[in-house]
């Protein structure tokens, strides 16, 4: 396998700038997924990768060597398509080996490695079936065999999974994840699916109009999310947010809010502290997830962090596990996770846990995290 360095990658066409400068390393066997809503850029730097699309400047590395000039079939990648790319006329095992064929692979080592990779992804008995005689997910695992086969220095997926429906989504994100902890390959994954970034990544280049807003591990990104974009894209239901005053209060700092004609001050998490003082009088945005607010403690003893609150709740939504609950603070619509067997109905008042421990803030203007 090989690490993937990207420096200063830049495109245009014409002069609409596509991507804007990016800068991600991958190392050699990590799972980096590049995650956006749709026209953030993130197909078009994987065929970049690919060597599919050229760059405008900047310089991208494969296994250390630089791939600006060269022509896809010499950077020893594999790709798997959003569509399966499978040959109709062609077996599983014809499909499979094609690439093989090409290059001139001996026969008897072309039905090693076919045996291979049928074992690794658990379809021996699929070999001699033709892609019309298989479901969505068994033709997309068609189409990893394939990228296998090649045992290439880097794997690319472009968003492999959309085509499938909710369930088989699952199973295969579950079948992706067991692959890569097998074979311990580098994978630039491209989705605009927030859970199966979440689910798959080892990191997370989080994307927005052809920049990297925020390139770290999963759990750093919904804990410590670095604007409000990536803040309301990770998560779901995704992060409340709340504007407040900043208020000093016998020495500390905290927000205001309000639930209807009562008001209410949350102290902010001593980490903070310093950080918000130059913000006394002034109004910021904000951030609370809603596992964050619920009707039930995981806490036990004293916690100064976890603060009761009662609110009216105004409309109530079913998950199975959790059922969320809707109320409003300054004015502003908030979820909240409350426990099915204990959730109220609209328009009745109920108790709240509130952890503040992991309360986020915004800067207005810049939108970015206040650190």
């Amino acid at each position: 396998m090989g690490s993937l360095s990207i420096r200063n990658v830049v495109k245009r066409f014409g002069p609409v700038q596509v991507l804007k400068g990016i800068n991600i390393e991958a190392q050699d066997g990590e799972f980096l997924i590049l995650v956006g809503p749709s026209g953030c850029g993130k197909s078009t730097l994987l065929n970049m990768i690919a060597g599919l699309d050229s760059i405008t400047s900047g310089e991208i590395a494969i296994g250390g060597r630089i791939v600006n000039d060269l022509s896809p079939k010499d950077r020893d990648i594999a790709m798997v398509f959003q569509s399966y790319a499978l040959y109709p006329n062609m077996s599983v095992r014809d499909n499979i080996s094609f690439g093989l064929k090409i290059r001139k692979v001996p026969k008897e080592k072309q039905d090693e490695i076919v045996a291979r990779v049928a074992k690794t992804l658990q379809m021996e008995p699929l070999l001699d079936r033709m892609p019309s005689q298989l479901s969505g997910g068994q033709r997309q695992r068609v189409a990893m065999g394939r990228a296998l086969a090649r045992d290439p220095m880097l794997f690319l997926f472009d968003e492999p999974l959309s085509n499938l429906d909710a369930k088989l989504r699952v199973e295969m994100r579950t079948e992706i994840k067991l692959l890569h902890e097998r074979l311990k390959a580098t994978i630039v994954y491209v989705t605009h699916d927030q859970i199966e970034a979440m689910t798959l990544g080892d990191r997370i280049a989080v994307m927005k109009d052809g920049e990297v807003r925020q390139l770290a591990s999963p759990q750093e990104v919904y804990d410590n999310p670095a604007d409000l974009f990536v803040a309301s894209f990770i998560g779901s239901p995704s992060m409340n947010f709340i504007r407040c005053p900043v208020v000093a209060e016998n020495g500390t700092i905290g927000v205001q809010l309000h639930e209807g004609t009562e008001r209410f001050v949350f102290r902010a998490p001593p980490a903070i502290q310093a950080s918000l003082r130059s913000w006394a009088g002034k109004e910021l945005i904000m951030g609370i997830r809603p596992e964050q607010i619920t009707d039930r403690s995981p806490w036990t003893g004293e916690n100064p962090h976890v603060v009761s609150r009662a609110a009216k709740v105004e409309v109530v939504q079913p998950t199975g596990p959790d059922t969320l609950a809707l109320i409003h603070l300054n004015d502003t619509p908030v979820t909240c996770r409350v426990h099915p067997e204990s959730a109220p109905h609209p328009g009745e008042s109920m108790g709240l846990m509130f952890d503040l421990s992991k309360l986020v803030f915004f800067d207005p203007q810049t939108e970015k995290r206040i650190s």
